[in-house]
């Protein structure tokens, strides 16, 4: 159990790295109080961007409140110093963190994200924790990711890939569970092509649809759009089973 007393934040998309990263920080015993999910409403170098809506819907299941954040109802005012770094993107996850501080008792103890390799969105979350003055739990930081994918796997993660966009990942990808076939078929795409094998370039997005950590599935219905290149998947209906 971490020593910092306060409340830990989970920066959640509801994809496979921020639903491990919360899945190990409850593991630990972490006071998880609240998930926060940023809406991003285009391209972004930051935020996982397909369906976080479905966020919501994980959050319930798991059983911790969320917090959505839209990036054009901030108060940038609320944020510190993030936008003088070029993080203009950082700072409606930065406001309402400084939000739930104020409000939680104990304040933010601490901020729970599922970074892999990424130095660019590492590097800022590290910045706004120094800023908040609260530590950073990143427990995928720098693993292997075969190791990973293992893990996630022998936990129980059912996931379902919701994105692609790399060259070998065509529209059969889409609505993909991530199973032991389809890792092993990542890993001859990594060999052939350099996709990564946990999509950390971008080259997929995934939606976690059940794990231990949550008491109902999220089922799905949807369509799949493909522009002959890339594509993602477009729910239709989401509901928690039972």
């Amino acid at each position: 159990m971490s020593d910092a007393t306060g409340a830990w934040i989970g920066l959640f998309s509801g994809g496979k790295d921020s639903s491990w990263a919360v899945y190990r920080a409850l593991e630990r015993g972490f006071d998880v109080r609240r998930l926060v999910t940023v809406h991003p409403s285009s391209e972004s170098y930051l935020y996982h961007v397909p369906e976080t809506e479905l966020a919501t819907l994980a959050a319930e299941s798991i059983g911790i409140p969320i917090v959505e954040v839209d990036p054009e109802d901030f108060d940038a005012d609320v944020a510190t110093d993030s936008s003088s770094q070029g993080d203009a993107e950082l700072e409606p996850l930065e406001a309402a963190l400084c939000e739930l501080d104020d409000e939680l008792e104990g304040g933010v103890a601490g901020v729970i994200a599922g970074a892999v390799e990424s130095e660019y969105q590492t590097s800022r979350i590290e910045g706004m924790c120094d800023r908040l003055e609260c530590d950073l739990f990143a427990p995928l930081w720098r693993e292997d990711p075969l190791e990973l994918a293992e893990a996630m796997l022998e936990a129980g993660f059912e996931t379902k890939i919701v994105q692609v966009a790399a060259y070998g990942l065509d529209e059969s990808w889409l609505g993909r569970t991530l199973d032991r076939e389809a890792i092993g078929e990542l890993e001859e795409l990594n060999e052939e092509y350099g996709v990564h094998v946990l999509g950390e370039g971008g080259e997929f997005e995934t939606l976690v649809v059940d794990a231990p950590h949550m008491d109902r599935r999220i089922d799905l219905e949807y369509e799949t759009e493909w522009d002959g290149t890339r594509g993602r998947i477009r729910v239709t209906d989401a509901r928690l089973s039972g």
